[in-house]
């Protein structure tokens, strides 16, 4: 075992957090929209189509930055949650209303603020539900 894998054993999440940073943003697209497919990924990132989406992930365009920010903050949650989920329950928590979030459905409260300032709240929501249920 090495110890990055080590510590992200130790440490839920660590790993969601690693790959929301390093990776590509082409590859987390393509990644993220395997979990909570283009419709969703599109709302999040601040578009009115998909056809965006499908261009991010070719590495054809990029969003603005702050709408980066806000995909790959819905990365962190929905990969966090990958490994005891599946996509269905990913995408529904994303929409659904969210009592830690004051009933505000997760993408929606990522696509109206800028994510550094709602990361916290998110990312503690994400671990309340896949780590205590």
């Amino acid at each position: 075992m090495t110890a990055r894998t080590a510590t992200a054993a130790q440490r839920p999440g660590l790993q969601a957090a690693r790959e929301a940073v390093e990776l590509p943003f082409p590859e987390l697209v393509d990644r993220l929209r395997d979990l909570v497919g283009v419709r969703l990924i599109a709302y999040v990132g601040n578009v009115k189509n998909t056809r965006p989406v499908s261009d991010w992930a070719a590495g054809r365009r990029s969003p603005g930055a702050e709408d980066e920010e806000r995909v790959r903050l819905a990365f962190q949650a929905a990969r966090l949650m990958r490994d005891r989920y599946d996509p269905a329950t990913i995408q529904s928590w994303l929409m659904g209303s969210n009592p830690a979030l004051d009933y505000e459905a997760p993408a929606r409260h990522i696509r109206d603020n800028r994510a550094v300032d709602v990361a916290r709240d998110i990312m503690a929501a994400a671990s309340s539900f896949t780590f205590v249920g």
